[in-house]
């Protein structure tokens, strides 16, 4: 299962790095895009939510690093005003380009 890690910069300045096992972030953030904390924390959650029933699916139990990066973006969000903008910085891995090629394609 790919695994990736996100990073936002917080209203005060800090950057953190944050993990997910899966790359299921980028359905719910875009890398430069700026969020309100509120929004930041409710895409996260969401997010990493679907990322833990991935791993179940796969692995028949839920994945604890995706509890823990749940609680840590809680932790951090939780020494800022809810209304306040973020900004999602690097995604590592991002995801691959289209291939040109098969763009428009049909079977």
């Amino acid at each position: 299962m790919p695994e990736m890690t996100f990073a936002v910069t917080w209203p005060d300045g800090t950057e953190r790095e944050y993990y997910s096992p899966s790359l299921v972030v980028h359905d719910f953030l875009v890398s430069g895009e700026e969020y309100t904390v509120l929004d930041l924390v409710g895409r996260t959650e969401r997010a990493l939510q679907v990322a833990s029933d991935r791993v179940a699916e796969k692995f028949g139990f839920a994945c604890t690093s995706a509890a823990a990066t749940r609680q840590e973006v809680l932790a951090d969000a939780g020494h800022h005003d809810p209304a306040a903008t973020v900004r999602v910085g690097r995604m590592h891995p991002p995801l691959p380009a289209p291939d040109p090629r098969t763009q428009g394609a049909t079977s």
